[in-house]
């Protein structure tokens, strides 16, 4: 058996191409442009070029993007006068600080400085907070991705075994909270976890992110499992470099009944997501209907 390819890239650009029509519609109806700031601190190669991408996808769909730069030495005070600044903006809807952060700065602190309505990250604690007692909030961008791509492909999770690797803050816990709410079985496994393949075996669902190339081999995936791997890991193989997933794609492909490539898979989706979870504030911080399909 050959699984079956979840493509991230088409289905991200389906996301983006929902945003984009309901952005067009609230500027016709409502006079209303959805707005993102994105803040980094720093030059990290890596966040400079998602940021980039951020930034032109976020005016693809016809929001208003907003970037602010900060030297790597800019003072913790200065960036929660910033984040203060934009929490009073009525023009942003989503805040988006790019992690990691100097060391010099709190991440919590910062995290936590953002409105909860425009934290389009989800990461403050109040959204976690709201998610995990099944309540309205700002969801996790790559968590929501995997969620809506495992919708479209499986239709109602209610009754599946899933199983998720990983147990961050980021996406391992909000992902586990997801699928409860849709009412799956859910097991979180992580490095301490005894006999993993065991586990594996017999999930219908299988979320890999806990950021080790390969760990997971196609004889511990159940024959026909749905596998959305999460992880990015870049290696050296055959004398080039590689970016692979968590699990062993060339052998999982063999078992799964679908899965998602590294790269191609959960990637695209964040960014996607990032621009539903604005425009959901937007709505929201509006009285606007939120539109169906973008939330949980």
């Amino acid at each position: 058996m050959s699984a079956q390819i979840i493509d991230g890239k088409e289905f991200a650009a389906k996301v983006r191409a929902q945003v984009a029509t309901h952005v067009a519609r609230l500027k016709e109806e409502n006079g209303i442009t959805p707005g993102l700031a994105v803040v980094l601190v720093g030059e990290d190669p890596a966040s400079q070029v998602y940021v980039r991408s951020k930034g032109k996808m976020t005016v693809e769909v016809g929001m208003k993007s907003v970037e602010h730069r900060l030297e790597a030495d800019t003072s913790e005070e200065d960036l929660l006068n910033l984040i203060n600044k934009l929490n009073e903006d009525a023009t942003i809807h989503g805040i988006l600080v790019q992690l990691p952060l100097p060391g010099h700065m709190n991440e919590d602190l910062v995290i936590n400085a953002i409105d909860p309505a425009k934290d389009v990250d989800g990461f403050h604690i109040l959204n976690v907070g709201l998610l995990g007692t099944g309540q309205k909030s700002m969801v996790p961008c790559t968590p929501l991705g995997c969620l809506m791509m495992l919708r479209e492909h499986l239709g109602p999770l209610a009754g599946k075994d899933a199983v998720i690797i990983g147990r961050s803050n980021i996406v391992g816990k909000p992902m586990a909270q997801l699928l409860l709410g849709d009412s799956c079985t859910v097991t979180i496994c992580h490095s301490k976890t005894n006999d993993l393949k065991s586990v594996l075996q017999g999930a219908d669902i299988v979320v890999a992110a806990v950021g080790r190339p390969e760990m997971v081999p196609g004889d511990w995936i159940k024959p026909g499992a749905t596998v959305i791997d999460v992880g990015i890991n870049r290696i050296e193989r055959g004398g080039k470099n590689r970016l692979v997933g968590d699990v062993d794609f060339a052998s999982a492909s063999q078992v799964a009944g679908a899965i998602t490539p590294v790269p191609g898979g959960v990637g695209p989706m964040t960014i996607a997501c990032l621009l539903a979870n604005t425009l959901t504030a937007c709505c929201r911080a509006n009285d606007i209907q939120e539109p169906a399909g973008l939330t949980p």
